[in-house]
């Protein structure tokens, strides 16, 4: 059975907390050392399940990894053994379709099956085979795989239907090592293509336009520096404790983050009503004396408001007074967590991509489930506001990007447990030591 999380709700959030390595930034750097031809040390990974898993895929394509102390991997890739990814492995996370490109610019073929992840909608991967395919590429589905082969890749102009942030990076991996120049128009701008064109520059890559819209890349032969790069911080768990603190009526101040990432939540969550006070690395959040207002969102690529924190945002809205809409860009199935706020008293009417939300008094415990990372971290910040005791089924599903996520929320005042009745809850067969990690710090 799956692990499950169970909340008291009604303790405001008090304290400090310091994030974590951003997931999607570490998962692309991790498919990305592929490309190398030296010893990469990555500082600031997360010790997450999604990391785990993309960890085991990479080895065995013949890659050495070890966990240095802390939060450090050390990497070495020698002449890659193998070139088809395993099934096994791959269907665990979505991340693994970013060794496509890699592994054709390194290997000249690969065959991989297609990838898994969350279920919040369609993902096709047709902007990855369009801009591999102009690079040269020829690529084929066959039985739930997909084969490509190059002999050798060339540069070319690329314009993306839609600023995919996977099919950016794959592309650009794969454009490192093409002969002359790749073009990626209309591209991803967010932060984390940012940090992956960083660190692929260590390596000796030469990208140059990361985080506009159009990103160019000078083929070199090979990416043979020995580098060291620390992973930015993780916007999406900075603002999940963000949501957390106002839902909560609390004051956390969050520490090791780039305020400017998360601007677009920053500036909703002060619509709402929010207090927050931004420093150089730090944000401190607080919920004001004031009624919270309702606002109306819609989910849209950086720099727009993140689809990844539209769950969270929902579990707040549920009880601020008026009514708010939030309008989902991105994914179309990324409403299924509304049904379980509405086992918690949530007064939610979801009609295709729009959620209209009429705040209530309070929420109350329910047993709901976690349909998939993000829902399910919004589940426990409903949790952690409603009346009475919440349970959370398929927690496995928050440990993929949240590392020791019940810990620190303990460390800032909540009343939050595992039930290990029904397993441990870590996806590495751990078990938990909380209060181990000097993690949080509670404020006077």
């Amino acid at each position: 059975m799956f692990p499950k999380i169970v909340v008291c709700g009604g303790r405001p959030l008090k304290g400090r907390v310091r994030i974590n390595g951003a997931k999607n930034a570490a998962l692309a750097m991790l498919c990305g050392v592929i490309l190398a031809r030296d010893n990469v040390v990555i500082d600031n990974v997360p010790d997450i399940s999604d990391v785990r898993h993309i960890i085991q895929v990479i080895t065995h394509l013949g890659v050495r990894v070890s966990w240095r102390k802390g939060d450090t991997l050390s990497i070495n890739v020698p002449a890659l053994r193998m070139r088809e990814a395993p099934y096994e492995l791959v269907k665990k996370l979505r991340a693994s379709n970013l060794l496509l490109g890699p592994m054709l610019a390194r290997c000249g073929e690969v065959r991989i099956p297609l990838p898994g992840g969350c279920n919040i909608g369609a993902r096709p991967m047709d902007l990855h085979f369009k801009g591999l395919s102009a690079l040269g590429a020829r690529l084929s589905l066959d039985k739930g795989y997909v084969f490509a082969r190059a002999s050798r890749l060339k540069g070319a102009q690329v314009y993306l239907d839609f600023p995919s942030v996977g099919a950016t990076e794959n592309i650009m991996m794969a454009a490192c090592l093409a002969e002359g120049q790749t073009l990626i128009e209309n591209a991803a701008k967010e932060p984390e293509v940012v940090d992956l064109a960083n660190f692929l520059n260590g390596l000796g890559a030469r990208i140059f336009g990361a985080g506009t819209d159009v990103i160019r890349i000078e083929g070199v032969k090979e990416l043979g520096r020995s580098v060291q790069y620390s992973v930015i911080p993780d916007r999406i768990e900075a603002g999940t404790f963000m949501m957390a603190a106002v839902a909560t009526g609390g004051k956390v101040e969050i520490e090791g983050v780039i305020p400017r990432h998360i601007q677009p939540l920053t500036a909703k969550l002060r619509e709402v009503g929010a207090e927050i006070v931004e420093g150089e690395d730090t944000l401190l959040v607080q919920r004001t004396d004031e009624p919270l207002h309702s606002v109306n969102v819609k989910t849209m690529p950086y720099p727009g408001f993140p689809t990844d924190m539209q769950s969270q945002l929902m579990a707040l809205l549920s009880v601020t007074p008026g009514t708010s809409v939030i309008v989902e860009n991105i994914y179309e199935s990324r409403f299924q967590v509304a049904q379980e706020y509405r086992r918690m008293g949530a007064r939610i009417k979801v009609e295709g991509r729009v959620a209209i939300i009429e705040g209530v008094p309070r929420l109350f415990g329910a047993q709901v489930r976690a349909t998939d990372l993000r829902a399910g971290a919004g589940l426990v910040v409903a949790g952690l506001l409603a009346e009475g005791e919440t349970e959370v089924s398929g927690a496995d599903l928050i440990y993929r990007g949240y590392k020791d996520f019940e810990d620190r929320l303990i460390g800032l005042g909540a009343d939050i447990r595992r039930n290990n009745a029904v397993g441990s809850g870590l996806a590495f067969g751990e078990k938990s030591d909380i209060g181990r990690r000097n993690i949080t710090t509670r404020l006077e």
